[in-house]
């Protein structure tokens, strides 16, 4: 079995821009072993007209923000899709990359009966060594009387969505599904008094019975097979901006007179179903009866009280994947050959495993170490365009002198499949010498920088 660590977050951002540090939220400072995946859902990005055109041509600021804190770490984005303000990221770390495949996103709208995105669920799914699994980001109605409508709206977006794999076309078809985001479910029947009482006391089982999810799935037979940890934590909206005070200045109502104040809720939450797996077919193609193949164990769901630039507090849940791989070699293996620097061109050697669907599109890319996603390539190669040589077992490809980096450092190759729509090989990092050029520049700005520039002369003063 593999052994996986997940960390997943959802946050209700409220159009606010990121903090200045998530270390705590991403649990980057933690003793144990690093996670394997994060996967960030979010819902009120900023959409307004401006930023969203904005975001259509560049990412986002949530993107780019993640994107720096992970990439020195060793995770590239994976994948993520946008719908108006829901937003949901993936990061992996480059040892699985390989095994990853099947990668494909969906959105469906429920606001103003289907036609607007504010409200509504996307998803990113994949086959993670050879499972399938699907992540779903969900922003549902507000308000504590449309209970039934938010069941509505999971329900609908759980039947359109629709996927090519004819293995896996639907969102429930998967092996895991985790479905998260600011669902919005209340607290139902008891008063704000006696709800803050309760947290104020830590008395967070007074009001488990009356969460509106824990009714529905009680009684709602679709969601009998979710599964949830503990709410352990403070019902996380809604808060004062920038404080951990349960809201204080009450909902404008008509003519800006101050409407009753919201009673807090565990709104965002974090849930995952696990398909009975009876049977799953090895790499071999053997069926082993009753051999549990993946298993999902959750070891940690909280919320984030110290972050407070929106009327949510982020809740995180760590988890660990037990995984019986049904994928044990890359489809596309890769080497750099011999010492490269730019002052020739350079080989790259690739060997594909026989079932690999190659594509006369297929490309190589050059990767500094801490690349953010798989266009971030510093420069790339046709796989059949470039080839200098083919045998039975490799395959040979140059990349120009002109196109390798002269300062050198540390880099890695990556094989993207146009069939496959994602890496299918990733190298081991190596070292790029710099060039004579880049070294010789790089003496010369030192001896500029080591010259003493002479003493500016004493003024004259004859007094």
């Amino acid at each position: 079995m593999k052994n996986l660590r997940l960390h997943l977050v959802t946050w209700n951002v409220g159009t606010a821009s990121p903090p200045p540090d998530v270390t705590g939220l991403l649990q980057l400072s933690s003793q144990g072993p690093s996670m394997d995946m994060y996967v960030i859902g979010l819902q009120e990005v900023n959409s307004k007209i401006l930023n969203f055109l904005s975001d259509l041509a560049f990412d986002d600021p949530w993107s780019i923000f993640f994107m720096t804190v992970f990439s020195p770490l060793g995770y590239i984005k994976l994948s993520s899709i946008r719908m108006q303000g829901l937003l949901l990221l993936v990061f992996v770390k480059h040892a699985h990359i390989p095994f990853i495949r099947d990668i494909h996103t969906h959105y469906t709208r429920t606001g103003l009966y289907g036609y607007w995105g504010n409200k509504g669920g996307v998803t990113i799914r994949m086959s993670l060594y050879g499972h399938t699994i699907c992540f779903m980001n969900c922003h549902l109605p507000a308000h504590i009387e449309n209970a039934e409508q938010r069941l509505d709206d999971f329900e609908k977006i759980l039947e359109m969505q629709q996927f090519e794999d004819e293995n896996v076309p639907n969102i429930l078809d998967h092996d895991i599904l985790f479905w998260f985001g600011d669902l919005n479910f209340r607290i139902a029947d008891y008063g704000i008094h006696f709800i803050r009482e309760s947290i104020s006391n830590s008395r967070y089982n007074l009001l488990w019975e009356k969460d509106q999810l824990n009714i529905a799935k009680k009684k709602e037979a679709f969601l009998q097979e979710f599964i949830e940890g503990p709410l352990q934590f403070k019902p996380t909206y809604k808060f004062d901006l920038h404080s951990d005070v349960y809201d204080t200045r009450g909902q404008k109502t008509l003519f800006w007179f101050n409407g009753k104040k919201r009673k807090p809720a565990w709104t965002d939450r974090i849930l995952w179903r696990v398909k009975n797996l009876s049977q799953h077919p090895s790499e071999d193609g053997d069926l082993c009866e009753g051999e549990q193949t993946i298993s999902v164990t959750l070891n940690n769901y909280i919320s984030h009280m110290s972050y407070g630039i929106s009327d949510h507090k982020p809740v995180t849940g760590t988890f660990g994947l037990q995984i019986k791989p049904l994928l044990s070699t890359p489809l596309v293996t890769l080497n750099p050959e011999g010492e490269w620097n730019a002052a020739r061109d350079v080989l790259i050697s690739y060997s594909t495993l026989s079932e690999f669907p190659s594509s006369t599109w297929d490309w190589i890319g050059l990767y500094q170490v801490a690349f953010r996603h798989v266009n971030d390539y510093v420069t790339y190669t046709w796989v059949k365009d470039d080839e200098i040589s083919s045998s039975e077992d490799v395959t040979q490809v140059y990349i120009s002198a002109d196109e390798i980096p002269h300062a050198g450092g540390e880099f890695l190759l990556c094989y993207y499949s146009h069939n496959l729509q994602s890496i299918a090989g990733i190298s081991q990092p190596f070292q790029i010498q710099p060039s004579r050029r880049s070294v010789d520049k790089e003496m010369a700005q030192e001896n500029i920088n080591g010259v003493e520039k002479p003493h500016s002369p004493e003024p004259y003063n004859e007094f």
